[in-house]
């Protein structure tokens, strides 16, 4: 006998503040046994009862229980039609670029996660697809790039490292009135501060690596989409492709999920004192910082000074990737940004004084205190 789970009437999450559909997520408990934490199903293949009768599972690479109740949570967090659960983020974007035929052209934010740039570059470009990079605040700008061919506008909002914000309902409208598809990357805010299917977008990426996960143990990217046309396509890439998230780190994002609006509050209120410190100190040069979130990157006065801060830091981690728990500061020069051409990135100002910042959970006067000795 099924059990009577708080979601299995599917009207009530409807009803549920976010704070709460993080908790729950999307079954809310395992319909079969109750259990609260929802199981992690780690087989490869599943029974059938007899001739033509069937669960409804087959194979774990076509669909997992665990997975599936992961993508549905992430679903009803964007508030999108249906989600899908990757691998990686890198294999997240690989499948919305697999929406590109030969000939079609996109338009992405200029300043880019490097991982992203090299999709295009490396990849897509041979398949004879095209690629403008534009700041996508100037939306007059963005219209005139905008071509017959022109298939997808590929956002990244606050941007990876510059923290350049765009108005993701103005170019929902541009992108609607040309019958282009709007494609956010929502990694740095996360559905808790910005919702972009809501906003008009058609498809939410993700690296779940991030703040959904937060505890940095887990590597897994998510995309979420608005219409059935787009989930049929995502199904295929993941079948196809073989590249959904496995059943235990399904179930490790799932409980990562479970903290997000916590997480989420005190990176943010974190970020707004470290900031506002790092605003004051004579060695940073330059701050960029949305305003909310927990990601800052700033220019120092010397290559010297670099070293120093990524040489004596503390309690904050010298290590690539970011919101986790922990405190983490990247030199994107050589890491995250490696792949971007020098000329593009000496343009956006990603040069070898400029430092990224994820800012942790940790005491906030402790972050500020590690900082202040190791920029001296």
């Amino acid at each position: 006998m099924i059990n009577d789970c708080y979601y299995d009437k599917y009207d009530r999450k409807e009803k549920l503040h976010f704070d709460s559909k993080v908790v729950h997520g999307g079954l809310g408990c395992d319909p079969i046994t109750g259990a609260v934490s929802f199981p992690v199903f780690q087989t490869a293949t599943f029974r059938h009862r007899s001739f033509d009768i069937s669960t409804g599972y087959n194979y774990s690479r076509l669909q997992n229980p665990t997975r599936e109740e992961l993508e549905r949570t992430m679903a009803i967090l964007e508030e999108g039609l249906e989600g899908f659960a990757y691998s990686s983020g890198q294999a997240a974007s690989m499948s919305v670029f697999g929406l590109l035929e030969k000939g079609d052209h996109v338009i992405l934010s200029d300043d880019i996660y490097g991982g992203t740039y090299r999709i295009c570059a490396d990849i897509f470009s041979k398949l004879d697809c095209e690629f403008t990079y534009l700041d996508m605040s100037d939306l007059e700008n963005l219209e005139k790039a905008i071509r017959p061919s022109t298939k997808l506008l590929f956002v990244e909002t606050p941007t990876n490292p510059m923290m350049k914000v765009a108005d993701i309902s103005a170019i929902a409208k541009i992108a609607k009135k040309h019958h282009v598809l709007l494609v956010v990357d929502n990694t740095f805010l996360t559905p808790y501060f910005q919702r972009p299917l809501t906003l008009g977008a058609d498809i939410v990426l993700h690296s779940g690596t991030k703040y959904l996960c937060g505890h940095n143990d887990v590597i897994a990217g998510i995309v979420v989409v608005s219409t059935q046309e787009l989930a049929d396509h995502f199904r295929l890439q993941m079948k196809s492709r073989g590249n959904g998230l496995a059943p235990w780190d399904s179930w490790l994002l799932l409980r990562g999920l479970k903290t997000l609006s916590l997480r989420m509050e005190r990176h943010d209120s974190n970020a707004k004192k470290v900031a506002a410190w790092l605003k004051t100190h004579p060695k940073v040069k330059k701050l960029n910082y949305a305003g909310v979130g927990g990601m800052i990157s700033f220019e120092v006065d010397s290559l010297e000074t670099v070293k120093h801060v990524l040489s004596d830091v503390q309690m904050i981690l010298f290590a690539e990737s970011l919101g986790g728990a922990e405190t983490l500061i990247t030199y994107p020069l050589t890491q995250t940004h490696e792949s971007t051409p020098p000329a593009v990135r000496e343009a956006l100002g990603i040069n070898e004084r400029f430092l990224r910042i994820s800012i942790g959970i940790e005491d906030a006067g402790d972050i500020i205190a590690d900082l202040k000795q190791a920029l001296g």
